[in-house]
Formats: C-alpha cells, sequence, structure tokens
C-alpha cells in the first residue's frame, strides 16, 4: 500500500500487525512503521518510543543497527515539542550505538568460485548486481541461507559454495541494505575493506527454489537504486 501510494490503506494494516504481533520484533517493526506514518510530533513520538521499547528487549545486532536512527528520531521529536534536554540527551545515545557492529558470527560468503582453506577473499572484484561495477568492499553475512542466495546470484558458471569466512580487519554493516526496506540490519549483512579469509566451507545451507531466482533476477533487473560504495 505505501509503493502504491495509499498511505491510509498502509496504516491501517500496520496497525493491524501491531494488534496481531506476538513477540517482541514483531512489535518493534510495527511500531517503527505506524512511527513512520504519524502527523504530529507527539503522536510519531509515542509509537517511536513504542519501538524503541521492544527493540531494548530484543537486544542483537540485528537490532542495535537500527537504534541510532530510531533515537535520532525521537531527539527531532523532542526538538519539534520544545523539549531541547531530552532531545540532547537522545542524540547522545544515537552517537553511542554508532560503531563496529558488536556481531560474533559465524559468517558466511557465497560465491562460484572454487577455493581453499585459508585463501583471501579481497574488496576490488565486480558487482553481481550492476555491470563493470568495481566494489570497494568486500562483504558477507552471518546468516548461511543468505550467502547461499549470494551464491545462486553470482555470476559465473561454477558451483554455488558458501565459505565460513573471517574478517581480517574491522567491517561494518552493508549501507546498502541497512536501514533501507527494514529498520536495523535483520539479514545480518556486513562489509570491509579488509580481506576475507576462508576457514571452512558449508553444504547443509537452503538452495532457493528456481522460482524465488527468477523473482530475485528480475527486482535485481528494475532496480535503479544506487549501490553505495
Amino acid at each position: 500500500m505505501e509503493d502504491q501510494g495509499k498511505p491510509e490503506q498502509a496504516v491501517q494494516l500496520f496497525l493491524q500487525a501491531w494488534n496481531q504481533a506476538s513477540d517482541d520484533f514483531e512489535k518493534f517493526l510495527a511500531a517503527h512503521y505506524l512511527a513512520r506514518h504519524q502527523k504530529n510530533a507527539p503522536d510519531q513520538l509515542r509509537w517511536l518510543e513504542k519501538a524503541l521499547t521492544f527493540a531494548l528487549k530484543i537486544a542483537d545486532d540485528s537490532i542495535n543497527s537500527a537504534l541510532p536512527a530510531l533515537y535520532l528520531n525521537i531527539a527531532n521529536c523532542h526538538e519539534q515539542l520544545g523539549n531541547p534536554e531530552a532531545a540532547k540527551k537522545s542524540h547522545e545515545l544515537a552517537v553511542s550505538f554508532k560503531g563496529n557492529p558488536l556481531d560474533k558470527g559465524p559468517f558466511y560468503h557465497g560465491t562460484r568460485a572454487d577455493l581453499q582453506l585459508g585463501d583471501l577473499l579481497q574488496p576490488g572484484g565486480l558487482s553481481n548486481y550492476q555491470a563493470n561495477f568495481k566494489m570497494n568492499h568486500i562483504y558477507f553475512t552471518a546468516l548461511a541461507n543468505g550467502a547461499g542466495l549470494a551464491a545462486a546470484l553470482a555470476k559465473g558458471d561454477g558451483q554455488e559454495r558458501v565459505y565460513v569466512v573471517e574478517p581480517t580487519g574491522t567491517f561494518e554493516h552493508d549501507p546498502n541494505v541497512t536501514d533501507k526496506k527494514f529498520p536495523g540490519n535483520p539479514t545480518r549483512s556486513y562489509r570491509s575493506e579488509l580481506p576475507l579469509k576462508i576457514v571452512g566451507e558449508i553444504k547443509d545451507w537452503k538452495k532457493p527454489l528456481p522460482e524465488e531466482l527468477h523473482k530475485w533476477r528480475g527486482q535485481l533487473a528494475e532496480n535503479k537504486g544506487k549501490i553505495i560504495n
């Protein structure tokens, strides 16, 4: 409904999601979207604070990455309502949650390349999603099936492989997915300017069905968004 430019219908569906939510994550997600559709600062602040309450209950890295934006939105509401001290506190909390992800893995990288234990995956490869586009980072995820999807979408004719990898230095949330379609980083997707070391390979990841791959490829072909590189 949002994509079709029907915000009133979208709000009713988000409210239905809120009323039917069965766990903290579903409550957090519904409150996040309801906050976005409020027409005044008091109502927006009320739903943002509900979203924050459930986000703090969840307290994992896929949700923690949403906290800076959440606190900033709360700060903006306090500024509009003439509460400078509360706004300052929320701004400070937003800054405190920025920085390196706390995710400890294990981490995975999906590809069609035939690699060996100890090999290093280097940044600088061409994007699988935009022709002739050199990537400045190497990408990985903490979700094995997400890496499997990346392997299935990768260019080339080689076998789809999901390797267990270790970052050799600092890494960050992938800005191409974090806080985009969903708040935070629910796909636990990361990137680094430093190599990834291959420490293993897994075979028991779930392969996407042909119809799922067809859908993904269609969405990628239609995607006109700029890659944050």
